[in-house]
């Protein structure tokens, strides 16, 4: 089993703001697998659907998709690991998790797969390595930021941060959005069925 989560703020508010961008993705896999509609799970307060999730080798064989969870906090950002206490129980079963997330430092339509990296300041990604209690799990790091005409991403700062975060996608910017949610689906896929080296290789 491997157990997919996408990190943000829960309710409408905050749907389509930047700091949501790893549930968007997360939704984006969801329907590609036919997942269906997410369930609420009272025990852990998160949403949560099952499936099995193949890559193109698997595209016919059932039997050889791999079985997966899907995990969407209805906490705030800052307490997104607490609906992992009771699922991620050891060190060998935090490396089948996958945590998709935000990130400042890369530029909108940017994805960046990484396993046992620090947080990097990212309070969700905090809370995840302190309620798994370990590092060693893999992220899938969505880019939401501008860049400037050379190609640099410019990261606010100061009070501009958290208006940035937490304020929605502008038209344009949803549409990038939406194609970099799709590639991160199947990113997430190639993870599933064929490890998160292969991906990296693919997609970063």
């Amino acid at each position: 089993m491997r157990y997919i989560v996408g990190l943000g703020n829960p309710g409408e508010e905050y749907e389509l703001t930047r700091h949501n961008a790893g549930r968007m993705v997360v939704l984006e896999l969801a329907r590609k697998e036919g997942m269906g509609e997410l369930v609420f799970d009272k025990k852990i307060n998160a949403l949560v659907g099952k499936g099995k999730i193949g890559g193109p080798a698997f595209a016919k064989a059932s039997a050889g998709k791999e079985k997966v969870q899907i995990i969407l906090p209805e906490t705030f950002m800052n307490k997104s690991g607490n609906a992992l206490k009771s699922i991620i129980t050891s060190v060998k079963k935090a490396e089948n998790l996958i945590v998709v997330h935000d990130d400042i430092d890369l530029p909108l339509g940017k994805i960046k797969i990484s396993f046992g990296k620090n947080s990097g300041g990212h309070k969700g990604v905090e809370s995840v390595i302190k309620a798994v209690k370990t590092i060693n799990f893999t992220r899938v790091r969505i880019g939401i930021s501008a860049t400037n005409a050379k190609g640099v991403v410019k990261k606010p700062s100061g009070d501009n941060f958290l208006d940035f975060i937490i304020g929605k996608f502008k038209p344009a910017e949803m549409s990038e959005m939406k194609k970099s949610a799709k590639k991160s689906a199947e990113a997430l896929s190639v993870i599933v069925s064929d490890g998160t080296e292969k991906a990296m290789g693919e997609f970063n």
